[in-house]
């Protein structure tokens, strides 16, 4: 099995579309940003926020919006690895009382979301 090459980078959010899509600008260093980046949180899939599961969807973004809208995230992507939309993904981090917080893990522990391999 190929193992997976995994780059770091701090991040801002800028809009959850819904509870495994965000916007952000990513801080690629030596003063280099991307901006406005979709990331698609990787290992895991939310309700979608229209359709029959839209009240669940709903539950998920908002949950996902209070915990990282406008904050400083730490962004884990796989290398040249693009899911089919184009999104590329991420594995999202946030610090809390001084340890890392893997987001995509923990929106599955709260039931906002379920584990799913691509």
């Amino acid at each position: 099995m190929e193992k997976l090459k995994l780059f770091t980078y701090k991040a801002k959010v800028l809009s959850v579309y819904d509870g495994d899509t965000i916007t952000v600008d990513i801080d690629l260093g030596l003063s280099v940003f991307a901006s406005g980046e979709k990331i698609r949180l990787h290992r895991i899939n939310a309700p979608e926020v229209r359709g029959k599961s839209k009240k669940s969807g709903l539950k998920s973004r908002n949950y996902l919006r209070k915990l990282l809208l406008e904050k400083e995230i730490y962004l884990e992507t796989i290398k040249d690895r693009k899911e089919k939309f184009g999104r590329y993904l991420g594995e999202i981090f946030i610090k809390e009382k001084e340890k890392f917080v893997n987001v995509n893990d923990l929106l599955v522990k709260k039931g906002f979301a379920n584990y799913k391999k691509y």
